[in-house]
């Protein structure tokens, strides 16, 4: 195959050579680059072969002499079919020019954008108010028939979201009431209070620290793998699969979790609580001088029964919020593993913002019920 080529024979004519195809063009584009001198004809009839690709590069060659301001005839020679082929990519090469460009699409407004979050955040609020509906179904119809609860998974959770979690949260519990002691005993000791700080730290840590932060690192620890979890195998269309088997997802995946949550996050709560006040009790003794014994005994005077349930009755609503989130975001997850990253990040910042949302509601009604 020859390749294709383009030369002058005579200072004001042109001669086309061999191939003018895909293949054959190598080199071309800098023959025509070099070319020098006025051009009065170009003879076309050395050309072997013709494809789109060379007749545009043709195309081309001619455009860029006439845009010198020389009046190119039509190539000479050409084929009958040749010829056909070189007009068609010239009418096509016009027609494109002659486009108007497209404008670049506005950029809403601020208020546009907020409207469309809005819009996006109404939409996903209802797809989640469904979710707890259809949820709330298939908890129903386990209750109503106990054989279809599935125990294995329900103390596998257990043990994942409960068990595995005692390190952490009883670590950061325990400097939680550490901190907590030393910020306080910082205010009481000018006043002589300091046997108060077994006050301040029972009711802080039992009503309010260790309930949030013990749902805030199960909402980061497990809500996360969660969505990921479910994410993962709607990406691997498993729930797709699952259905077709005939088993309902969210009686194999959902309802186990909550289950499993509901019972540990309270017990979590509750060593939470002991870590929390030993650690505070660690505190008072070498900051303020106030020794175990005497510690234990404010605490007990300060501190009743209902200020223990008060934030252990807050554990099984955080539960249900943490995994409802999770399991929600993991079931819309659609695309690739962008989109199971997303989603995870999305159930994590979703379920901490609830959690304290719900906290809030708690406060206020136990100030209007004087708990």
């Amino acid at each position: 195959m020859t390749p294709a080529s383009v030369t002058h024979v005579m200072p004001d004519s042109l001669v086309l050579f061999g191939h003018w195809t895909a293949s054959g063009m190598e080199g071309i584009g800098r023959q025509i680059a070099g070319l020098q001198g006025a051009t009065a004809t170009v003879d076309g009839r050395g050309i072997e072969a013709l494809d789109t690709a060379g007749a545009w590069m043709l195309q081309r060659l001619l455009m860029r002499l006439r845009g010198e301001g020389v009046d190119v005839p039509a190539v000479c020679g050409l084929p009958p079919a040749f010829a056909r082929l070189l007009d068609l990519v010239a009418q096509r090469m016009v027609a494109q020019t002659a486009l108007p460009a497209v404008a670049a699409p506005a950029q809403p407004s601020a208020m546009a954008r907020l409207g469309q979050s809005s819009a996006a955040v109404f939409s996903e609020a209802q797809a989640l108010l469904a979710f707890i509906g259809k949820v709330s179904l298939a908890a129903a119809g386990c209750i109503a028939h106990p054989g279809r609860i599935r125990w294995r998974p329900i103390v596998y959770n257990i043990r994942s979201a409960g068990v595995d979690a005692l390190l952490i949260v009883g670590l950061l519990s325990f400097l939680l009431g550490v901190v907590v002691a030393y910020q306080g005993g910082d205010q009481l000791k000018p006043y002589g209070a300091n046997i108060y700080i077994a006050d301040l730290l029972g009711l802080s840590m039992l009503r309010e620290f260790a309930p949030l932060i013990t749902a805030i690192i199960i909402a980061g620890r497990s809500g996360s793998a969660y969505a990921a979890q479910i994410g993962t195998m709607s990406v691997t269309e498993e729930i797709d699969a699952m259905r077709t088997l005939g088993i309902p997802p969210l009686e194999m995946l959902v309802l186990p979790k909550i289950a499993a949550l509901l019972i540990a996050l309270p017990l979590l709560t509750v060593f939470a609580d002991a870590l929390g006040v030993l650690g505070g009790m660690c505190m008072a003794s070498v900051q303020l001088g106030v020794s175990f014994v005497e510690f234990a005994d404010r605490f007990g005077k300060a501190v009743s029964p209902t200020t223990l349930l008060v934030g252990v009755g807050k554990a099984p609503a955080f539960a249900a919020v943490i995994v409802v989130v999770g399991c929600f975001q993991g079931l819309r997850t659609h695309g690739g593993a962008d989109s199971v990253g997303r989603q995870t990040t999305r159930s994590v910042v979703q379920a901490i913002f609830l959690v304290i949302i719900t906290d809030a509601l708690f406060s206020i009604a136990f100030s209007a019920l004087h708990l």
